[in-house]
């Protein structure tokens, strides 16, 4: 720093950014900063790039970085009369696009992910600071904003260098010869102690290893799918690779996956703690429950806690992506607790021009999914299909597990399989919830072999004219595409199950979704005696005889179970037999829950 006229000073400044994805080197600045304060009590920031590729701190450290330019930037910030200030950012840099995948290139070239990324996310911070400063701001636990601000940035921040894993870090690749899908990094420096205690630190460790990959997703609104991953994880995750972190992360209860099987129990239960302004961003502790399926140790509870961020999931908010980052965390939640974080980004990229020409001729098998407004459980207002209709965006995976020196290899064979598998379950949920923007007259599939979703929905409803002599929709809905609609949009939860020995639900209106806290993507996981209590289960059993042979039966009120764990009461329960078009076929059992609610 060197003093300059009229009380300014001149800063030599070298940055590092974070690359977003694993699949394009980070950018580093070499830049001139001067800062003065006006006459008038203004605080001026000016900056801009020095010439010369290789200027910098350390050559070698740079080496690993695509040299960027920042054109003339920088901050006014002017005081107000009776307190406060306005602030002027301007952001203007050149991140040569050219070196990066031709795909890729909309997140380097376009001003508004700059502003997205920059520009407005340092507008919201400085917004969040003053109003925690004035006291507006609240949070739970009783822990001040700043601790769980320096929280959410650890998390941001470790994940950001599990996905760059920089040399002068400590980071190494592990046996990558380029073709490998998940790269597989390592780093025997990073300190794992806390930063108030060394003691508790893991010192019998060999240090963290990192699993990471990106990809591409077509059509795939990223918001639905992070939400998605947030409130369904068992749909993704392992809950002994979880355990196995957690306990990684605790002194002396070291063990590698396998030593200690653990059952998840399906309960995920998420508690806020905090979150910004405007609710981009989500700080939350998520308690998954498990118990040890050692006799030995039947009865102690193996719960797990991870401390999470997740931002981005309103599809209508401006936001340059959407995360989900987590990071076990002790039960006891102490400020200076160790953080290892992984989890999912997913940034949407610029569409294709080509792309909506191709997908109107390309003839295509679709989800149910496709046809229908699909969220989850806790979404009523998902945008227009058409809205993704041909998007693109680029999915990244990192994963970070501790590992014992001795088992370095088995550590990382492990972290591999898991992230393929993770890697498998996610391109299946993409799938599924990816929009089609075709009417719904086009058709969708259940799976090989069952209706279309509009002749499903015709079915279903002419069944149950058949059997009960009454409409289940009005009149006036049942013509056209419109049946679909008005079914989905129907108040009472209806859900359709196949007729198997153990019968699994294969459709669900936005209400039935609604009543299980599920999705159309994990409802074909849930057996029918799952949503019953015992007195539910009986009742079905007395009737179904009468339901198959007279082709309906009215259930009386009872409870039915979420797959939350919430109980459900309903007044009553219609039971009926959907018939295909031959009107002898039966293709599945449709139920209708009445005025339910949750207890």
């Amino acid at each position: 720093m060197f003093p300059a006229g009229n009380g300014g000073t001149i800063e030599l400044v070298y940055t590092q950014m974070f690359a977003p994805t694993t699949l394009a080197p980070a950018r580093d600045f070499w830049t001139l900063r001067y800062t003065t304060t006006l006459e008038n009590g203004s605080l001026v920031v000016c900056e801009r790039s020095l010439s010369g590729s290789g200027a910098g701190p350390s050559a070698d450290a740079a080496a690993q970085f695509v040299r960027a330019e920042v054109l003339p930037s920088g901050y006014l910030i002017r005081p107000c009369e009776g307190g406060g200030s306005i602030i002027h950012i301007v952001d203007h840099l050149n991140l040569e696009a050219w070196s990066v995948p031709e795909v890729l290139r909309p997140l380097y070239e376009s001003s508004k992910v700059i502003a997205q990324k920059m520009t407005i996310a340092a507008l919201r911070f400085i917004r969040q600071i003053a109003q925690e400063t004035s006291g507006e701001v609240v949070y739970g636990l009783g822990r001040q904003p700043a601790v769980l601000r320096t929280f959410s940035q650890r998390l941001s921040r470790g994940f950001n260098d599990s996905i760059n894993g920089f040399n002068d870090d400590g980071w190494s690749i592990m046996n990558c010869d380029g073709s490998e899908d998940v790269i597989i990094a390592i780093n025997s420096s990073k300190s794992l102690s806390s930063s108030s205690n060394p003691a508790n630190g893991l010192s019998f460790l060999g240090g963290v290893l990192c699993a990471k990959a990106s990809m591409l997703l077509q059509n795939v609104p990223p918001a639905v799918l992070v939400r998605f991953l947030r409130e369904h994880r068992s749909e993704w995750a392992d809950f002994n690779v979880d355990a196995y972190s957690a306990a990684s992360l605790k002194a002396g209860t070291y063990s590698y996956p396998g030593m200690r099987s653990t059952r998840f129990t399906g309960s995920q239960i998420i508690m806020p703690l905090g979150h910004t302004i405007e609710h981009e961003e989500l700080l939350e502790v998520v308690r998954l429950e498990g118990h040890s399926l050692a006799q030995e140790d039947a009865f102690l509870s193996r719960d797990i806690h991870l401390l999470q961020i997740c931002s981005g999931i309103d599809e209508n908010a401006v936001g340059a992506c959407s995360e989900l980052v987590f990071a076990p965390i002790d039960e006891m939640f102490p400020d200076d607790a160790l953080l290892l974080p992984s989890g999912f980004r997913v940034i949407p990229l610029d569409s294709k021009p080509s792309d909506l020409q191709d997908s109107l001729t390309t003839n295509r098998t679709l989800d149910l999914t496709s046809s229908l407004e699909v969220g989850p459980a806790t979404n009523h207002a998902s945008g227009d299909a058409l809205s993704c209709q041909n998007a693109r965006s680029v999915l990244t995976i990192a994963f970070q597990f501790p590992f014992d020196s001795n088992l370095q290899e088995n550590v990382a064979t492990m972290a591999r399989q898991y992230v393929r598998s993770v890697i498998s379950s996610v391109q299946r949920v993409a799938m599924a919830i990816s929009p089609s923007g075709l009417s719904p007259a086009v058709g969708s599939k259940l799976s090989p072999g069952s209706p279309e979703a509009l002749t499903l929905a015709h079915w279903i409803c002419q069944s149950y004219s058949y059997h009960l002599g009454a409409e289940l929709l009005r009149s006036e809905s049942l013509g056209g595409d419109s049946v679909l609609k008005n079914l989905w949009q129907h108040p009472d939860a209806i859900l359709c199950c196949s007729l198997k020995s153990l019968p699994v639900f294969i459709f669900a209106n936005q209400a039935g979704l609604d009543m299980l806290e599920t999705t159309l993507v994990a409802l074909q996981d849930i057996t029918l005696d799952k949503i019953f209590d015992e007195s539910g289960r009986k009742a079905l059993c007395s009737d179904f005889a009468k339901l198959m042979q007279e082709g309906f039966a009215y259930l009386p009120a009872g409870i039915c179970m979420s797959t939350m764990g919430r109980h459900v009461s309903y007044e009553q329960a219609v039971a009926w037999k959907v018939l295909a078009a031959d009107e002898s076929t039966v293709h599945c059992l449709a139920f209708s829950f009445v005025n339910w609610s949750f207890v």
